[in-house]
C-alpha cells in the first residue's frame, strides 16, 4: 500500500486521482492507497476536501505551523511513498501582472516537509507560468521599506501600486530544481520537469501545468510522463451539454435529460440531485454584451460593432484584457477554467448557446469533477476550489504511472 501526504491540497484535484481510479467507465475507490494526512490553509476548501473524503485527516491550518515532531508524530514508524501537491499558483500566473510575493517562496515549505518525511517519490505541479517567473529583488528606502510604484495594466486600463523592481535573479524552477535535488549532502532527488496539457488525458479543456517529479537518490527507478491518450479531444458541448437550462437568478437541482455519452455518464455516476448549477443576476450592459457576442468572439468584437454604429456608444467596453467578455465555441475543448468562470466579464467563459457565463458546476464538469463531487462557500470561494484544481482524470494518469513505477 502506497503511503501519501498531501500538501496544497485545496478541494482535493490532485488527491482525487490517488483516492479513486477509473474502471468501466466509473470512479471507484483505489485500495491501494493511503494518506498520512493532508494540509490545506483555506477553510472552505478544507471544508469540501472533508466532504470528499471523510477518511483522510485533513489539517486546516498554515503549512508553517507543522513542526518536525508533528509531522514525524503523523507518520508514525511506517515510512512514507509519495508527497503530492503545488503550493498556491497566482504568483506564478501568466494572467495579470505577476508580482514575486510569500506564497512564490511557499516552495520552501514543500522542501522542507519532504525533508522531515523523505518520501520515495514527489510530486509538485504548479502553473506554466512557474518556468518563467525570476527570483525578484525589490528597491527599498533607506528606512529598509520597500518602495512601490504605479502601473497603469496596457490592456484593462487600471492602475494597480506594484513594489519597484531593483533587480532580477535566476529563473525560479531553476533554484526549485537544485535545492530539491540536494536537499543535504547526502539526501536528495533526481529531478524530472514537463509541461503536459490536460487536454491530452481525456480532460475537455486546454490547460498547461507543470509537473515536476522527484525520484530520491538511492532507488534504482526512473520516471517517464504519462503519453497523451489517442483519439479525439473531447469539446466542451460533449461535457456538458446534458445539464439542465440555466436561466438568470436560477439555481437548478435537477437533471431533465439523459446524459449523452460516455464521458457525460461518467461525470453522472449514480448522482441525482445537481448542485453548484446556478446563476446571478446581470445589470442592462452585460446582458446587452451577452446577447451581441457570438462563439469565438469576445470584447474587441462588441466594440466592433459599438464603433460601426450597430449598438449604442454607452455600451463600449473600457476595461477587461482581449480574451474577456468571451463566448465560447461548442465543437472544441475549453480555454483553461479559472476561478471567474461565473463572471461573463472573466477569460471567454460565456456559454456557448445560452445567454449566461458558466455556472460552477459546468466549470467542475471541464475540469472533469464528478457531479457528485461537493464545494463549500460561497460562488467565490467554490469557483476558486474548481479553478485551481489539478482536474481529476489528469489525476487519475499520474497516479496509475506512479504507482506502476513503484509497483516495477
Amino acid at each position: 500500500m502506497m503511503r501519501i501526504i498531501d500538501l496544497f491540497s485545496g478541494a482535493g484535484g490532485l488527491t482525487f486521482g490517488f483516492y479513486y481510479r477509473k474502471r468501466k467507465n466509473e470512479f471507484v475507490r483505489n485500495r491501494k492507497n493511503s494518506f498520512v494526512f493532508a494540509n490545506e490553509i483555506d477553510h472552505f476548501a478544507a471544508e469540501a476536501f472533508k466532504a470528499n473524503f471523510p477518511d483522510i485527516k485533513m489539517i486546516n491550518e498554515d503549512i508553517k505551523l507543522l513542526d518536525k515532531e508533528r509531522i514525524e508524530r503523523l507518520i508514525g514508524d511506517k515510512p512514507v511513498d509519495l508527497i503530492i501537491g503545488g503550493p498556491p499558483c497566482q504568483s506564478f500566473s501568466t494572467v495579470g501582472q505577476r508580482v514575486f510575493d510569500e506564497k512564490a517562496t511557499l516552495y520552501e515549505e514543500y522542501l522542507r516537509i519532504l525533508s522531515i518525511a523523505k518520501p520515495k517519490i514527489f510530486l509538485f505541479e504548479n502553473v506554466k507560468g512557474m518556468l518563467s517567473m525570476r527570483e525578484t529583488f525589490y528597491k527599498t528606502d533607506n528606512q529598509g521599506n520597500i518602495v512601490y510604484e504605479i502601473k497603469k495594466n496596457k490592456e484593462t486600463g487600471r492602475e494597480r501600486k506594484y513594489p519597484k523592481v531593483e533587480r532580477y535573479g535566476r529563473k525560479i524552477i531553476d533554484i526549485i530544481k537544485e535545492r530539491f535535488e540536494f536537499i543535504t549532502d547526502d539526501f536528495g532527488y533526481n529531478i524530472s520537469c514537463e509541461v503536459l496539457n490536460t487536454v491530452n488525458y481525456g480532460v475537455p479543456e486546454n490547460r498547461e501545468r507543470v509537473f515536476v517529479v522527484g525520484i530520491r537518490k538511492d532507488l534504482d527507478i526512473k520516471w517517464s510522463y504519462p503519453g497523451a491518450i489517442k483519439g479525439d479531444k473531447l469539446s466542451i458541448k460533449e461535457a456538458i451539454s446534458d445539464l439542465p437550462i440555466v436561466l438568470e437568478n436560477e439555481n437548478v437541482v435537477k437533471y431533465n435529460s439523459q446524459p449523452q455519452n460516455d464521458y457525460q455518464r461518467l461525470m453522472r455516476g449514480n448522482n441525482k440531485v445537481l448542485t453548484e448549477h446556478y446563476c446571478g443576476i446581470y445589470g442592462e450592459k452585460i446582458r446587452t454584451v451577452i446577447q451581441n457576442v457570438k462563439q469565438g468572439e469576445g470584447k474587441e468584437d462588441f466594440n466592433n460593432l459599438v464603433e460601426s454604429g450597430v449598438i449604442d456608444k454607452k455600451y463600449r467596453l473600457t476595461s477587461g484584457y482581449k480574451n474577456t467578455y468571451g463566448r465560447l465555441i461548442e465543437s472544441i475543448p475549453a480555454p483553461t477554467i479559472t476561478n471567474n468562470m461565473t463572471a461573463p466579464s472573466g477569460l471567454r467563459c460565456i456559454h456557448y448557446s445560452q445567454n449566461r457565463a458558466l455556472t460552477p458546476r459546468e466549470g467542475a464538469r471541464i475540469q472533469s469533477f464528478p457531479d457528485w463531487f461537493e464545494f463549500r462557500g460561497g460562488v467565490g470561494s467554490v469557483t476558486t476550489q474548481i479553478g485551481n484544481a489539478v482536474p481529476p482524470l489528469m489525476a487519475i494518469i499520474l497516479a496509475k504511472q506512479i504507482e506502476k513505477l513503484l509497483k516495477g
